[in-house]
């Protein structure tokens, strides 16, 4: 089947701040997911080449953060090879994170907080950050309301341009809200495997204007056509991405509801032309709330691929099977983050929770 050249989608997150609905997400080009990361000039060169043809291609915003190891100094000197636009900006929009050490959030500091900030700003090589999604690890541990205020007034201060939050609860991101602080964006898990979102946070940020950013869309590449007719993955699994999603395939009911899913999706993506990546990528795009998917890039292989994502429009045949069987596998429950912050626990204890050392 032959498609049109697709049009990428955008979304207006704040007034005159847009982005593609697909976000290029650097998890992947950390040392912290592939120690390989670190491979010299040829690798970085070969690597900001990969990231400005995605941006050429329209897939212009870009996700990476504090603790993604050596990602936002590249982002940086993608920022500066990128040609001006028309208002003297390089027409990307760069998103990073501030996730506080676990053993800072005890004895947080505003100084500690700006000091972060402006590291993130020396990384990237700019007067003010687009985006800043900020993360806390222990809400048993005071603190997180106050530097989110600390944020804020960074954003006042002009080095900061739009506030989010990340794997916040719905109790949490409400008391936020009703303090008067304006969070544009939660990025959270959804996907095919994890529908918590649904439990409540999509009601309250439909409610209170926070547009949702949806990481794990793909589940590490679980959810694509790769894993198809495949026996389950042997241990160990290859790093800590693939051990997350493989135990949320197992909160889903198993290896083989997985693949009766996958079965699903290979049959929507061969009535359209597309891969099962698409379809997966699609029914979370398509999710109520849902701003932008952030997906994993480690170069452009997969880029003509991923815009074929808003080349087809998903039917009833495609959506009614696909509704009764998430009905009957709904998969882990409770709130945004809830299973990840049990301690002990099989998803929390693949964490880790001290990367975001001081240069």
């Amino acid at each position: 089947m032959t498609h049109p050249e697709p049009r990428i989608r955008t979304v207006e997150l704040r007034p005159g701040y847009v982005i593609p609905r697909i976000i290029n997400g650097g998890w992947q080009l950390s040392e912290g997911h592939d120690p390989s990361s670190d491979g010299g000039d040829r690798l970085e060169a070969k690597r900001l080449s990969d990231l400005r043809a995605l941006a050429d291609a329209g897939l212009t915003a870009f996700d990476g953060a504090d603790i993604y190891t050596g990602v936002e100094a590249l982002y940086g000197r993608l920022l500066a090879s990128f040609p001006r636009g028309d208002d003297g900006g390089p027409g990307l929009q760069v998103h990073t994170k501030l996730v506080p050490d676990l053993d800072v959030l005890p004895h947080i500091s505003k100084s500690y907080v700006e000091g972060l900030i402006d590291r993130s700003l020396s990384r990237l090589g700019v007067e003010r950050l687009d985006l800043v999604q900020f993360h806390w690890w222990d809400w048993s541990i005071d603190g997180w309301l106050d530097t989110l205020s600390w944020l804020d007034e960074l954003r006042a201060k002009g080095k900061i341009r739009h506030l989010g939050v990340t794997n916040f609860d719905t109790p949490r991101l409400s008391r936020v809200l009703d303090q008067g602080i304006d969070i544009a964006a939660h990025q959270l898990q959804y996907s095919l495997l994890d529908r918590r979102p649904e439990s409540s946070m999509v009601d309250l940020c439909r409610r209170r204007n926070v547009c949702l950013l949806c990481y794990g869309t793909l589940a590490g590449g679980f959810l694509t056509d790769r894993w198809l007719g495949r026996p389950a993955p042997t241990e160990p699994l290859a790093n800590r991405s693939l051990v997350k999603y493989r135990l949320m395939i197992k909160e889903l009911g198993g290896w083989s509801a997985f693949q009766a899913l996958l079965r699903l999706l290979d049959e929507t993506a061969r009535r359209h032309g597309v891969s099962i990546a698409n379809v997966a990528t699609r029914w979370v795009l398509d999710r109520p709330g849902v701003a932008a998917a952030v997906v994993g890039v480690r170069d452009a292989r997969h880029l003509a691929d991923n815009l074929r994502t808003f080349g087809f429009e998903p039917a009833e045949q495609d959506v009614g099977p696909l509704r009764s069987f998430l009905e009957q596998h709904p998969g882990a429950d409770g709130d945004i983050y809830s299973v990840e912050r049990v301690v002990g626990g099989k998803h929390a204890v693949i964490m880790k929770t001290g990367l975001n050392q001081t240069d």
